[in-house]
């Protein structure tokens, strides 16, 4: 008996030194030649093209959020056809959250052109993209054995697997495919499960007094990610979002609000994840947001451009408009402002993923697609100061930045001006080299 008690203390042991070696191992940036490679080769990009689409864009309300329940988030109330009343504030929430979920059996986009998508991408001079499979709401726009809440399930009119569309149309035009996925779930009842009210944006039951529904929601989540990097060829970058899933030691001063009321840990496993995801493709980035260490291959700063060089690789991920979603009327930014971003974001030595949101019809709206045109025109001219290259110091000077090609032979600067063509590209030769 002792003997089997020791036997089991050292096995215990040994599982909580190996777990916690793994942890250690976890928390440290990629060192795998393969993806640092890799990594490198998504730098010379420069310009992707990131798409918010799903059944919200019915509505053209903000994607997800809507339906949960924090301080800070309103909805509108609903009118007499089920639709949101613009501008009003406080309505029902469950009234709202079961009229938003219904939304998959109305979404049946009539102009679905992915090859109209992928060609204005490419005029805009855009590498590659991020489309959202799975935002938080749980509907998936790719045909999943594992939910029928998605856009080929009986219940939705579309019936048409929207992720293989895109990605095989964005693949002819020789763009990487980034395919973004949401990990917590909020329509599967493994994460918000329907016996309980949902406080926040957090899983709704305590793990620890039901580890077999957690362990329920990891598989869930693997066959997911399983299906998304076997079945839609390669994929080069596997964007994950919902930073509020994540491994106790990432667990910070910054992100320990995000876990909520219960602040408990949710922690899928990022070794079997990645490895699933990496079976067919083994130099596939991961970019587990937020989390950092070996699975957060690059960094992904959100509506916002860094003041400088930041010292690992990086990405704005920006919004032409204001929403990420469509919504009718959104303030599109400038082309100025697009053109002065892409050169800023590039000088300080990052990747600009620039969002647009499709209609509920599947249309690129006209705003969006005007400025994707003339910044293609612009790149048209101007590319070889911005794909491929390096920071070149001192990167920003007021209205100058400064890039250069990445064997340091050519150099670039960039004059930002108020006046088209918004900037001007000049080679540094001779004497007024860096």
């Amino acid at each position: 008996m002792k003997k089997t008690l020791l036997a089991a203390a050292i096995i215990t042991l040994s599982t909580i030194h190996f777990q916690f070696a793994l942890a250690q191992h976890d928390s440290i940036p990629e060192s795998d030649p393969l993806i640092v490679q890799r990594i490198d080769e998504w730098q010379d990009l420069k310009f992707g093209f990131m798409m918010h689409w799903g059944i919200y864009a019915q509505w053209g309300v903000v994607e997800s959020w809507s339906i949960c329940n924090e301080s800070w988030i309103t909805r509108e109330r609903l009118g007499a056809d089920g639709r949101p009343i613009k501008g009003t504030k406080d309505g029902d929430y469950y009234q709202y959250k079961q009229a938003y979920q219904a939304l998959n059996r109305t979404f049946r986009p009539q102009h679905f052109d992915p090859q109209a998508w992928a060609a204005a991408a490419k005029g805009a001079g855009m590498k590659y993209l991020v489309f959202t499979t799975k935002h938080h709401d749980g509907f998936c726009m790719f045909d999943s054995r594992y939910t029928d809440y998605s856009s080929t399930g009986p219940d939705c009119p579309a019936q048409t697997d929207f992720t293989r569309g895109i990605v095989d149309a964005f693949r002819n035009q020789s763009f990487w495919i980034g395919l973004y996925f949401s990990k917590p779930d909020w329509h599967c009842d493994d994460y918000w499960a329907h016996e309980w009210a949902t406080a926040d944006r957090n899983v709704n039951y305590t793990i620890a007094d039901h580890p077999d529904r957690w362990r329920r929601y990891q598989e869930f989540t693997y066959n997911q990610i399983r299906e998304l990097t076997h079945n839609y060829g390669q994929v080069d970058i596997l964007w994950l979002d919902g930073g509020w899933v994540r491994p106790e030691w990432s667990v910070n001063d910054e992100t320990r609000p995000w876990l909520g009321c219960s602040g408990q840990v949710q922690e899928l496993d990022m070794h079997r994840l990645a490895s699933i995801a990496r079976e067919r493709n083994p130099r596939t980035i991961i970019v587990d947001r937020s989390v950092g260490g070996k699975y957060e291959n690059y960094r992904t700063p959100e509506k916002q451009v860094p003041d400088t060089l930041l010292p690992y690789p990086w990405e704005t991920c920006m919004t032409m408009g204001d929403s990420w979603s469509y919504v009718p009327g959104d303030n599109y930014k400038s082309v100025k402002t697009l053109i002065h971003m892409l050169c800023d974001v590039v000088a300080k030595g990052g990747n600009l993923l620039l969002n647009v949101g499709p209609d509920p019809d599947g249309n690129l709206p006209p705003e969006a697609l005007q400025r994707m045109e003339e910044m293609g025109r612009w790149l048209d001219k101007n590319g070889h100061a911005i794909y491929g290259t390096r920071p070149l110091a001192p990167y920003c000077e007021g209205n100058l930045r400064y890039t250069q090609s990445k064997d340091g032979k050519h150099q670039y600067q960039i004059t930002l001006t108020d006046e088209a063509p918004y900037a001007i590209v000049r080679e540094l030769k001779g004497k007024n080299r860096k």
